[in-house]
């Protein structure tokens, strides 16, 4: 599908975000404003409202798309594994827990919600899928990271990676949804690819495609709001 975002505009945008948390100087509306560099990575998300779209009557949809750079590499991960896969998690740095570790929480709510808040996602061994609710309760389907699949013949740093790659949009009740694109450590094209096939995407899940898309704006964690769809 052709993107109908305005690549001069998106150029722009993201010059100006990475600029801004840079500590540059940058021109908003057009005054001249001082940025600020933070001491933590800032993270570039899409925000996307939508139209001719009603959240109550229309299908609601949800989708994932593998980016080509990783938005966010640190995301923390927790391995629900098997005897194999702890191994192999503790060979490459990766948390993980056994299935007597997760008796020990005893599906206490309050621990499985503090799990749960602890973690960005959960990969679990295939033995290990099937007993997750029961070992846990509905705790971690509740807050969205009920685990991932991690089958015996996969390679975990590989799917580690994918997962951190790969970004989620799921209509709710609300006409607004927000994407992790990328990070300010990465370069200005990977960045507008990213941001070009996350909007591309969300257009191909929706029933009139970019039709149903009002307006497109992208930011950093701390910096302003720059519109690149009207």
């Amino acid at each position: 599908m052709a993107s109908k975002l305005n690549s001069e505009l998106l150029q722009q945008a993201i010059e100006t975000i990475l600029a801004y948390s840079a500590g540059d100087e940058v021109e908003m509306d057009g005054k001249q404003v001082k940025g600020k560099k933070r001491n933590f990575t800032e993270t570039i998300e899409a925000q996307y409202t939508l139209k001719n779209y009603d959240p109550v009557r229309d299908k609601r949809f949800s989708g994932t798309f593998k980016l080509p750079s990783v938005p966010r590499p640190n995301l923390k991960c927790c391995v629900l594994g098997n005897a194999a896969h702890c191994e192999q998690a503790d060979r490459i740095g990766i948390d993980h827990m056994s299935v007597e570790d997760l008796k020990k929480l005893n599906k206490n709510k309050k621990m499985v919600k503090k799990l749960a808040k602890k973690y960005d996602f959960f990969m679990a061994s295939d033995n290990m899928i099937k007993q997750v609710p029961r070992l846990l309760g509905p705790g971690l389907t509740k807050a969205g990271k009920f685990p991932t699949l991690l089958a015996a013949s996969e390679d975990m740093q590989e799917k580690v990676d994918e997962q951190k790659a790969t970004i989620k949009f799921q209509m709710k009740k609300v006409m607004c949804l927000n994407v992790a694109v990328g990070n300010v450590e990465m370069s200005e094209k990977d960045l507008i690819v990213n941001t070009q096939l996350a909007s591309n995407f969300l257009a191909s899940l929706l029933k009139k495609q970019w039709q149903n898309i009002g307006q497109i704006y992208v930011k950093s964690t701390m910096g302003p709001s720059i519109q690149i769809f009207f």
